[in-house]
């Protein structure tokens, strides 16, 4: 299977400027040491809590920040090191879907100008006929009427508008979709429809996706492999059964039992304290401050990433974790 995106430890740390001249102090540390890959057709989804870094790292990956370090490949050519000039090529392989659909729009464009931008940057030699047809035949991959076209973004739904920002990103023909929190502000109802436009969207197209999300009874659904990040790191990586069947990451279980509907999970854990600062991360495992079964090495040794068995990755010390039925439970 072709791999569409292949990210090596990436890192992105943002500066805290202190004083009149503005000199950097310290620094907020995002992502610290990310890897990840999606292969063609392929839905590898980005988990975690708020501010863990997930969405940093897909607009690292987008290049809308300057990456601190790390190695990123799309559809085989390393494109971290190029200039602005030299990435725009390879721009209309790479596209997303943020999380808010109205602030993604332009209130006063129509959705045929909205959807002719790309189409005119990427093939500039189209004629204004074939255009036209194009965004078209946009509008019926995501199932909106073609009476449409000549409306405004605030004259459809929340959910009609979300699916303007998905063929707003099929317009240039990508390889590979970052969708960041792309259902999260949508109806419950409305949700599933998205998602299910997403997979039959995959299936037609070969499209990778690389979906960010808190949402695990969504990501449960949809994905093919998941990567949970604590932290700016991931502590866990795997097939999706694997990840949600049998977790290898006390994090991992901590999740799984506080999502409604989403893996096995019976009984609740339940994580003592905050996150701590990604200004002054712990020394050792990030998760130690919280883990219900820290030791003495996790206080001072990092943890890597190892697989336990068919792929199945961890960076946790303990050989094994206990059921979630006998972790720490409400």
């Amino acid at each position: 299977m072709t791999t569409l995106l292949d990210v090596v430890d990436l890192k992105k740390y943002f500066p805290i400027k202190k004083g009149l001249l503005g000199r950097s102090g310290s620094y907020v540390y995002a992502v610290d040491g990310v890897s990840l890959r999606v292969d063609e057709g392929e839905t590898l989804s980005l988990v975690g809590e708020s501010g863990c870094g997930k969405s940093t790292v897909g607009r690292s990956i987008l290049r809308l920040f300057d990456l601190t370090a790390g190695i990123v490949r799309l559809d085989g050519e390393r494109i971290d090191n190029l200039s602005e000039r030299q990435l725009r090529p390879q721009r209309h392989k790479l596209q997303a879907v943020f999380q808010d659909p109205f602030a993604s729009l332009n209130p006063r464009q129509t959705v045929r100008q909205i959807l002719s931008e790309p189409i005119q940057n990427f093939e500039p030699g189209l004629s204004r006929t074939a255009c036209e047809a194009r965004v078209c035949e946009l509008l019926d991959l995501v199932r909106l009427p073609r009476d449409t076209i000549n409306r405004l973004p605030h004259e459809f739904s929340g959910g009609q508008r979300q699916r303007i920002c998905i063929a707003r990103s099929l317009a240039s023909r990508p390889k590979i979709i970052i969708c960041d929190e792309a259902v999260s502000a949508l109806d419950v109802s409305v949700k599933a429809q998205i998602v299910n436009l997403l997979q039959d969207l995959q299936q037609q197209l070969g499209l990778g996706l690389l979906f960010i999300s808190h949402d695990l009874a969504i990501v449960e659904h949809m994905t093919h492999r998941v990567a949970v990040m604590y932290l700016g790191r991931i502590v866990e990586q795997g097939a999706a059964d694997q990840v949600f069947g049998a977790p290898q990451h006390p994090y991992t279980q901590a999740l799984l039992s506080a999502a409604p509907g989403a893996g096995s999970s019976a009984r609740r854990v339940i994580l003592k304290g905050d996150v701590p600062s990604p200004v002054s991360p712990p020394a050792g495992c990030h998760f130690h401050t919280r883990c219900p079964y820290a030791f003495d090495r996790c206080r001072t040794a990092s943890p890597v990433l190892t697989d336990r068995s068919n792929n199945h990755f961890a960076a946790c010390h303990l050989e094994s974790l206990k059921p979630v039925s006998d972790a720490v439970k409400n």
